[in-house]
């Protein structure tokens, strides 16, 4: 008997499943319609369902997002973890790296100690250096030349090398009270003994006022290429050995071209360092004010 009812039941309800399906599109579309319409009508007590809907789902929906954030916290301490576990490697690795510098360094100041002890080399004097600011660029005589507002009053001597955060960019030519002119290295009477590296070739680096240099009374056959790096030498007093200047960017017929380091013509801040030597880019007597013919007749080209 129990079968046969529900049997009946199940046929009953059949065409009513049917018909749900066929329509259930256009029913639910009506029921959004008459929401909407219902809503129109009187807001407030939409308002006011929608409101006892979301304080009744409220406590479930923050019962379900507390353990998707705990875990999500978990997860981010994990990688946390991984992170500081690589980035401890890694220092550990820096760390025993400078500590073989550090004992290679210290082997080799014993070294230098001992041995300046037998050969009674005198240490290099301290350098000190003032930093100013460009203002001009200065024409005259000196074609290629800088204003700097660093004087007299502030330390500067005449001969001093003047220096940018790349290398040498010239040297101190005249000393006023409140500034300084700088002779670039590009300028027609700017002389400075090199080395080009790395086969220590011994030259002179002279300006023609052309944006790279050349490099003067090269050996025969010197080994220099493009590419090779330029320093100075510490010959004639002028600077210490191995201040940057340039990498020769030619070297051919016409002879080797340097492009210095810095762009001269973008400088705006340069250090006046004196090294306590002696010498200058020009002659004592200042630069020799020529033709341009007459003064290359004696160079080489």
């Amino acid at each position: 008997m129990k079968s046969r009812a529900n049997g009946s039941v199940l046929r009953l309800a059949a065409p009513l499943r049917a018909f749900a399906h066929r329509f259930s599109f256009a029913l639910l579309l009506m029921a959004a319609v008459g929401l909407m319409m219902v809503g129109k009508a009187d807001t407030v007590v939409v308002e006011g369902v929608r409101a006892r809907i979301v304080d009744a789902f409220t406590p479930i929906l923050g019962a379900f997002s507390a353990p998707a954030a705990s875990a999500a916290r978990m997860i981010e301490a994990a990688d946390e973890l991984v992170r500081l576990h690589a980035e401890n490697d890694r220092l550990r690795r820096e760390n025993e790296l400078l500590t073989q510098w550090q004992q290679a360094a210290l082997r080799l100041e014993a070294e230098n100690r001992s041995l300046r002890g037998l050969l009674n080399v005198q240490a290099d004097p301290q350098a000190s250096f003032v930093t100013a600011r460009v203002v001009a660029d200065a024409g005259g005589a000196y074609v290629r030349s800088l204003i700097v507002t660093a004087g007299r009053r502030d330390g500067v001597k005449r001969g001093q090398a003047a220096l940018s955060g790349h290398g040498v960019v010239g040297r101190v030519v005249e000393v006023g009270e409140w500034s300084s002119r700088i002779l670039l290295i590009t300028d027609l009477n700017a002389r400075l003994p090199v080395v080009v590296e790395p086969s220590r070739t011994r030259a002179v680096l002279g300006g023609d006022n052309a944006d790279q240099p050349r490099l003067l009374y090269l050996p025969p056959e010197a080994p220099v290429s493009v590419g090779d790096r330029v320093v100075t030498s510490g010959h004639g007093g002028l600077m210490p050995a191995g201040l940057p200047v340039g990498v020769v960017s030619y070297a051919g017929e016409r002879g080797v071209r340097i492009q210095p380091f810095e762009d001269l013509g973008r400088i705006e801040h340069v250090q006046l360092v004196d090294f306590g030597g002696t010498g200058s880019l020009v002659g004592d007597t200042g630069p020799a004010v020529e033709p341009a013919e007459k003064v290359g007749m004696g160079r080489q080209p």
